[in-house]
């Protein structure tokens, strides 16, 4: 019994951990470039495929949303979110079923949201500054929290992946 807690207890504490982890290396690279960046000013990390551009964005992904009224919009980009984040991590610290992967997968997933929402709540936007061009495939202006929920979100198309190509393996043999 004494073990199982014992269990349990790291399990939430590394989850915790991944979190905070997630959400200081967001907003410490937020404040950063709030701080020493000029709004839309270009910066070349690596030449003309590494740019840190500081943007605000009062809508979601892309912009989407920014028009909508302010109320409709504080409920649909930051209501709504929270209290689909704050179930995530009820979900993640009381399931035990998840696998490690799962488990990592909705700590970076969360941790990501949790940097944005908490952009949208206290500054009334999300800082943006990342840009990425390579070629012909290039991102919008993004931020370390969206690299935390791609990174999650990466991790659990693996990991499915990877659980499928195990059953392929077996119906093989």
């Amino acid at each position: 019994m004494i073990e199982k807690a014992t269990g349990r207890l790291a399990r939430n504490v590394v989850i915790t951990l991944i979190l905070i982890t997630n959400i200081g290396c967001d907003q410490i690279s937020k404040n950063i470039v709030r701080q020493k960046v000029g709004f839309y000013e270009r910066i070349d990390i690596i030449k003309d495929h590494l740019t840190v551009t500081y943007v605000e964005n009062p809508g979601a992904f892309l912009s989407i949303g920014s028009s909508l009224p302010p109320a409709l919009r504080l409920t649909i980009l930051s209501v709504i979110p929270l209290i689909t984040l704050l179930f995530g991590i009820f979900y993640l610290l009381t399931q035990r079923s998840l696998t490690r992967m799962s488990t990592l997968a909705l700590s970076f997933a969360i941790g990501g949201g949790i940097g944005n929402i908490y952009d949208r709540m206290i500054h009334g936007s999300v800082t943006d500054f990342l840009h990425v061009k390579f070629g012909i495939v290039q991102t919008g202006i993004f931020n370390m929290a969206d690299v935390s929920i791609v990174t999650g979100m990466l991790i659990f198309f693996v990991q499915a992946y990877s659980r499928q190509a195990r059953r392929l393996l077996r119906y093989t043999k």
